[in-house]
């Protein structure tokens, strides 16, 4: 069983957005990838919900069912989904959902966000999925001019010319251009956001054990990246986990991959033993941050 629902952002925006409701167990968020409509998470959420959980799944500004009729001169920044999409959705499930433990599983850029909504800090359980800094440096030798010239030249030129960035280029959704060229100026960046004017403390008040999840042949997401971003939250116990096709039994797994129902018996059950059940896991590691909880190995 679901329900459509409109959700306010932190600033009055109306999100569009899907209650799944399962028991009266823990409530998950699912954030996005960039570009990516909440419809794409939808068997992931279903199947949750059957294991006891209430999934709630949502568009970001400029996306999906929370875009304007008009995307030209629609105004929205990147950090606005994290600070106001992301914030105005943990009020909505704390508001509706009392007393309910919030767990969040961010998907892409839906980890990178995190620590910009400030109720974050309620969250009791997070699973990343290809989280990532976008810094096109990270990436290897081989993909990086094609990297460079996206953030560079292809992406803020159009975004100009256009209007907005036309899905069609690559990135799924038309994305609003501020988004665009906001999320370019990051990339450029050694430093991602955190060289921008984006507040970042949030991230080292993040406390809630941190499952993170990246794969051998994620183009968009390789593992220095993914281990980059997962140093800013410094205070969560994080575990990673980087795993390729052959030791999940499968061709490829890539950016997206994870969603598919074909990983149900095992992706989504490690996944579902995390955010549901935390008293079945063994602790997790005594200090934060990524070295605290990684080991040798494709499994921490």
């Amino acid at each position: 069983m679901h329900d459509a629902v409109r959700i306010s952002a932190a600033d009055g925006y109306a999100l569009g957005g899907t209650v799944f409701d399962g028991a009266r167990g823990p409530v998950v968020v699912v954030n996005g990838a960039t570009g990516v409509r909440q419809r794409y998470y939808a068997r992931f959420a279903h199947w949750l919900a059957d294991e006891g959980a209430t999934v709630v799944t949502y568009d970001y500004r400029g996306i999906g069912e929370s875009r304007p009729h008009r995307l030209r001169g629609f105004s929205a920044r990147m950090r606005d989904w994290g600070q106001l999409d992301l914030e105005g959705v943990l009020r909505f499930v704390h508001g509706v959902f009392p007393g309910r433990p919030v767990a969040v599983i961010g998907h892409s850029v839906g980890g990178q966000l995190l620590g910009l909504a400030p109720s974050i800090t309620h969250v009791a359980r997070v699973v990343t999925v290809g989280a990532q800094s976008g810094y096109w440096g990270h990436w290897p030798l081989s993909t990086k001019v094609a990297f460079a010239s996206l953030w560079y030249g292809v992406m803020p030129i159009t975004s100009k010319a256009v209007g907005y960035f036309p899905g069609q280029l690559g990135i799924g959704e038309h994305l609003p251009r501020g988004v665009a060229e906001e999320w370019a100026r990051w990339c450029r960046s050694e430093g991602y956001f955190t060289d921008d004017d984006v507040p970042t403390d949030g991230y080292a008040r993040v406390t809630a054990p941190l499952l993170a999840w990246s794969f051998t042949d994620d183009g968009y997401a390789p593992r220095a990246a993914v281990d980059w971003l997962h140093r800013l939250y410094a205070s969560a116990p994080v575990v990673r986990r980087h795993l390729s096709p052959r030791e999940l039994g499968v061709k490829r797994v890539g950016h997206f991959g994870f969603f598919r129902e074909c990983f149900r018996d095992s992706l989504w059950e490690d996944a579902a033993s995390w955010l549901l059940r935390p008293a079945m896991l063994p602790p997790a590691a005594s200090a934060g941050g990524v070295k605290a909880a990684e080991r040798d190995g494709s499994r921490a």
